[in-house]
């Protein structure tokens, strides 16, 4: 399946570990020297509470933790975003 990089940007990003809605993928990190994409951009959550200050910095997924790529969803893998937020 061919996918663009016009396109990942209307795909919701889901964590399998928890089902967790983490946003669409604002930009795409690529190796310029190997062509390769090692990561894709999620925008941080905003802070609800302390809207005045911002949200949360910007979650970078390495390629290596995306599972699969569907029709209207990237599912990625991510243990670690359960640790932090506790």
């Amino acid at each position: 399946m061919l996918v663009r990089a016009s396109e990942l940007r209307l795909l919701d990003v889901v964590n399998v570990v928890d089902g967790r809605k983490l946003g669409y993928v604002y930009d795409v990190d690529v190796d310029v020297d190997t062509g390769r994409i090692r990561a894709l951009l999620v925008p941080g959550e905003g802070r609800r509470w302390l809207a005045l200050f911002g949200r949360r910095p910007d979650v970078a997924i390495p390629w290596k933790r995306v599972r699969k790529i569907g029709v209207d969803v990237i599912l990625v893998h991510l243990p670690d975003a359960i640790e932090q937020e506790r």
